[in-house]
């Protein structure tokens, strides 16, 4: 089984990458690959809540959707939750992704780790897909602060 571990350092404060992830609509601005549109973006951050999202693109052609259930919530700090794609061609089956995120002098490092994937190639979509949203991610936290 593969394993995915991203490190990235963000230009704004821990409070505000938290809230990027935890809240529905700062999520959906930047949720997803380039070229999607995240909508129908819900949250209830606490043990036990789920959250969903619908990811689409049309040059793609793609319309799928993704759910999961929050194992851990300790704002501002960590968060960790199921993930799964809610379609029939789904070969990656429900993943687990931990985000820990550390002050750094005004700045917060996020380790991102998700786990377990069937083999390296699914592994590897998954990376693309979460870096090319970590960008847009960046461009969010901007627009917030």
């Amino acid at each position: 089984m593969s394993e995915l571990t991203i490190v990235r350092v963000f230009d704004a404060p821990r409070e505000l990458v938290f809230r990027a992830w935890t809240d529905p609509a700062h999520l959906a601005s930047w949720f997803g690959p380039h070229g999607f549109v995240a909508s129908e973006t819900s949250t209830d951050p606490r043990p036990g809540g789920a959250w969903h999202s619908r990811i689409t693109s049309a040059e793609h052609g793609v319309d799928r959707r993704v759910s999961g259930v929050y194992r851990e919530v300790s704002a501002p700090s960590r968060l960790v939750f199921t993930f799964r794609w809610q379609h029939p061609e789904d070969e990656v089956g429900e993943t687990l992704v931990t985000i820990d995120l550390a002050e750094l002098a005004g700045k917060t490092s996020m380790t991102f780790h998700q786990a377990p994937f069937p083999d390296t190639a699914e592994r590897d979509g998954h990376l693309d897909g979460w870096q090319s949203g970590f960008e847009d991610l960046d461009k969010t936290l901007e627009d917030l602060k």
